[in-house]
């Protein structure tokens, strides 16, 4: 979004039992043919490779029983628990790939009667290298053989009503790795500010990184301020272009403001478009004058935040805004959207709600208005039917930790309503700390020992892809840290694998065209990864603006059930190195991947498809489009014999796919004559379905003919006027 816009309209522990080792393994064969094996040269003894490391399970008891706690060393105090259910596993990623010699397991009462250990190098391919049966409890060594980076215990049959219960689970063996091992955990770096109650110069500090940061649209600063638990009195934290704030608290109540967090729009004439990249969450506010102001448009998110008071997401004055978005939010009074243009809100409770403007959407949102669109504008889904919410650094006592939420389903309201979220903390200690002058190659290292990555504030150029291939890989960016490829390269790939979490960056296109920028799975990718799904949450994509730069498509999700969480991917409209051709970005996102879906979703601006969508049964729940301002001429969009590109399409091989609340506008500054024939497209068959689309034509430069496909009025009638063309549902 640039400067135009429309003018304000008044938006469960039993006892420990030890036995002896159990025997029925059908590997005894393996072992005893390396126990007659001719001795060689010395190699190194076996060391226990799985303490400390990355664990995961298919299911927990409850909180206090995390699959971290049966790798934690603590034999006889924490323990990991499953449900109450058979065929249940945990497993280890040991980092990198090991030579396997042994495993402990060490049960609780509830132990497994029948059980394999798998391998397996990628966490997604399993192997069977042990199985036991007939498993009386206690500690159960076993022999393994051969390599594997992850190890699971896959528990087939329990011994008792509860679940699967382990003290530990100790895997032993050796590695061959080459080079020092990186370290995990260590400081945030220079450009996170981490203050508690009795910090000196707070508000000093504060208001010297706005200084820095108002009008920084394009500059290189990066900040974070994190608030340890507790209460801060009397404080307005203005946030400005690549600034974040947050509460260090494992719930938003553990911090809290009395005082403000405000966005405003002073440095642009109280015209808040331009109010981008920035971010608050996990704190509660306690308003000075009962109303906190969040004047923000895109790439500026509002989570975990608790508003004891109402909530005006317009700029001083009521000028032009195009935000926006709340996720995992309270706000005891209303929200006031004035002449918030559209904005998106999900698992939230709000007061209230006050103006519609064009395109107001919620999905799993107490106290939101009713479904009346078109007029109000608003749509409203009861529940957000998948949804995980974004990860964030918590303090445990004195320990940094990274709280990594549970996914939840149909779900509606806050995550920490009742208290305490679900979900698995996973020490700071086994993330790799990313600090400004980080390589790729280092970058990579950390990512290949089992490290997860924690991206301070910076910006960090990258000379060869990130390649995150490690299931359960969570990559966290502070301040919005900013990764930018060198020399045409993808910025990160991820692979085909079981959860992974990318949250809270940007990635910013290099001079030299990359193919792709962001990459879920490999072409073809076919794993099924419901229980589990890889997230985008506050990822940005940015193509010019900063400088001149080039992507053939910014997006391309393979993955099946992935979800994209709140993502901005804009090729630039102003700043510097943009034009037709300066900045050429022809695809934004590109959906292959089936059961995707896309809650929140900001694109715009591509020479040609803004978001094309290959996969079935994809689903969007919002989505805010703009048109390349840009186009010199009606012949450089001519697709065919069709005037234009649509913005969002479907491709006419899907069967089923359904999104809500859609908004797509054009404003052809360059030549005002040029037509859309359209600004949606897809395949008219019973299972394709769209609720609530809209198009506007931003004071008559630039018009469609339709809506989606041939329905829907034109907007040329309306001339300058900017109204949008409706239609309420498709087909």
């Amino acid at each position: 979004m640039s400067s135009v816009g429309s003018p304000p309209v008044f938006r469960r522990p039993a006892s420990r039992v030890r036995r002896t080792t159990v025997g029925a393994l059908v590997t005894a064969l393996a072992g005893s043919l390396l126990a007659l094996a001719p001795a060689t040269t010395a190699q190194a003894a076996p060391t226990l490779l799985s303490q400390g490391r990355t664990a995961t399970a298919s299911s927990t008891e409850g909180g206090a029983f995390s699959a971290s706690a049966a790798v934690d060393g603590n034999l006889t105090g924490t323990r990991w628990a499953s449900a109450w259910q058979d065929a249940q596993w945990i497993q280890v990623d040991l980092g990198s790939s090991a030579t396997l010699s042994h495993a402990v397991l060490t049960w609780e009462a509830a132990y497994g009667k029948s059980y394999d250990i798998q391998a397996s190098e990628n966490g997604t391919d399993w192997r069977t290298v042990t199985s036991v049966t007939g498993g009386d409890g206690g500690t159960d060594d076993v022999t393994l053989s051969g390599t594997g980076r992850y190890i699971r215990m896959n528990g087939l049959t329990r011994a008792t009503g509860y679940g699967f219960s382990l003290w530990e689970f100790q895997v032993y063996g050796t590695t061959g790795g080459t080079g020092p091992t990186l370290p995990g955990g260590g400081d945030l770096g220079p450009n996170v500010h981490v203050v508690d109650p009795s910090t000196p110069g707070i508000q000093a500090k504060l208001d010297q990184v706005f200084q820095q940061q108002e009008s920084a649209q394009f500059g290189s600063g990066r900040h974070a301020f994190l608030l340890k638990p507790g209460t801060y009195n009397g404080l307005n934290a203005q946030i400005g272009f690549y600034t974040q704030i947050a509460g260090l608290g494992l719930r938003p109540g553990d911090t809290t403001i009395n005082g403000d967090v405000t966005v405003d729009a002073g440095w642009f004439n109280g015209n808040a478009t331009q109010n981008f990249w920035r971010g608050a969450e996990g704190l509660t506010l306690n308003p000075v004058n009962g109303t906190n102001r969040w004047a923000v448009s895109q790439a500026s998110s509002f989570r975990r935040m608790h508003v004891k008071g109402g909530l005006n997401l317009a700029p001083n004055g009521y000028g032009w805004a195009s935000g926006g978005y709340i996720a995992d939010s309270k706000i005891d009074g209303q929200v006031g959207n004035y002449s918030q243009q559209q904005w998106y809100t999900r698992e939230s409770s709000i007061g209230g709600w006050s103006n519609s403007v064009w395109n107001q959407t919620f999905s799993g949102v107490e106290g939101a208005p009713a479904t009346s669109f078109p007029e109000p504008r608003y749509t409203t889904l009861a529940t957000t039917p998948i949804s995980r919410e974004k990860p964030y650094l918590y303090l445990d006592g004195t320990e940094y930790k990274v709280f990594a939420p549970a996914k939840r389903v149909n779900a509606r309201g806050t995550s920490w309503a009742n208290g305490t979220p679900q979900g698995e903390s996973v020490p700071l200690s086994q993330f790799y700390v990313v600090k400004p002058g980080a390589t790729a190659a280092t970058i990579n290292q950390a990512l290949a020992q089992g490290l997860h990555l924690l991206f301070t504030p910076g910006v960090y150029h990258v000379d060869q892809t990130i390649n995150v291939n490690r299931a359960n890989t969570i990559v966290l960016g502070l301040g919005l840290a900013t990764i930018i490829p060198d020399n045409g390269v993808t910025a990160m790939k991820v692979a085909d694998v079981d959860g992974v979490r990318l949250a809270g960056f940007l990635i910013d296109a290099g001079p030299v065209n990359s193919p792709t920028l962001l990459e879920l799975g490999p072409q073809n990718s076919s794993a099924d990864h419901a229980a589990n799904p890889t997230t985008v949450q506050d990822v940005y994509i940015r193509i010019g603006g900063a400088g001149a730069g080039k992507a053939t498509t910014s997006m391309v999700v393979n993955s099946d059930d992935a979800i994209i969480d709140h993502t901005w991917v804009w090729r630039a409209d102003h700043g510097e190195g943009w034009g037709w051709e300066t900045n050429r970005a022809d695809y934004g996102v590109r959906v292959n991947g089936d059961d995707v879906l896309a809650t929140g979703l900001f694109v715009e601006h591509f020479n040609k498809y803004d978001v094309e969508w290959y996969g079935e049964r994809g689903r969007t729940i919002f989505y805010q489009n703009e048109k390349a301002y840009d186009a010199p001429n009606q012949a450089a969009i001519q697709n065919g014999t069709t005037k234009g590109y649509a913005a969002y399409r479907v491709d006419d091989s899907v069967n089923t796919h359904e999104a809500w609340g859609l908004g797509s506008y054009c404003n052809y500054n360059v030549d005002p004559t040029i037509v859309q024939d359209h600004g949606f497209k897809a395949p008219v068959k019973p299972g394709v379905r769209f609720h609530s689309l809209l198009v506007v034509s931003l004071g008559g430069m630039g018009h469609y003919n339709h809506v989606i496909n041939d329905t829907g009025a034109s907007t040329i009638p309306a001339g300058t006027s900017t109204v949008p063309s409706t239609v309420v549902s498709f087909p």
